[in-house]
């Protein structure tokens, strides 16, 4: 399968890349800095997703994207919808439909344009996840889960076969292969997600139908 992976270099997306790679598929990688790579995959695309860029030759072949977009600090907040944005527009112009993108847990309570009222509460939190972890990681990460709210507002309008993963807290443990999830909803009792798994549960659904314009959650 041909795959264009977005942030390639981040916290998810080095998972992503390597397992993409390990699995046989030819992969195009769009980074910023290529020599961050720690994998090589079939083809580089250097760009700066902060930015507003055209990317259809990033796409131009794939059969899907896959993106680990994210902001690591709060001055970095706008990447993640900006470069979203970029590449729906690219894979509109070209004819490539399916994208899997990484969100987190806590981002189906933000308001957003598309979602001026969202749910209060998520319906997989438990009460300690809703009372007060997730008021702490709203208040923290907030311009963070912003983005990641208009991110998933560019996807819901896109009109492509869009997937997103929503873990909680990302660690960076070994790859475990064995992980719960909930779809449309974040799982009960779910804390926490090595970034690892988060890469192979996004690539597991690539072909799966039944995801297509679905939020999912994921957690161990």
């Amino acid at each position: 399968m041909r795959l264009t992976i977005l942030a390639a270099t981040g916290g998810v997306g080095r998972h992503l890349l390597r397992q993409a790679v390990d699995a046989g598929h030819e992969v195009t990688a769009v980074v910023r800095d290529p020599g961050r790579l720690a994998v090589a995959p079939a083809h580089v695309v250097t760009a700066d997703l902060a930015t507003t860029v055209d990317l259809r030759p990033a796409v131009d072949g794939a059969d899907a994207v896959m993106s680990g977009l994210g902001a690591r600090t709060g001055a970095q907040a706008g990447v993640a919808s900006r470069g979203t944005r970029s590449v729906v527009e690219a894979m509109r112009a070209i004819g490539v439909r399916r994208i899997v993108v990484v969100s987190a847990a806590s981002v189906g309570t933000v308001a957003s344009p598309g979602r001026p009222n969202p749910p209060r509460h998520n319906p997989g939190d438990g009460l300690l996840m809703r009372h007060i972890a997730a008021p702490l990681a709203k208040a923290a990460f907030r311009r963070h889960y912003a983005d990641l709210a208009l991110m998933e507002d560019v996807l819901r309008d896109s009109g492509l076969d869009w997937t997103v993963s929503r873990p909680p807290r990302l660690i960076e443990v070994r790859l475990r292969r064995r992980y719960r999830t909930a779809v449309g909803r974040n799982v009960r009792g779910g804390a926490f997600i090595a970034r690892a798994d988060v890469a192979r549960h996004m690539i597991d659904v690539l072909h799966r139908p039944e995801t297509f314009g679905r939020d999912i959650g994921i957690a161990y």
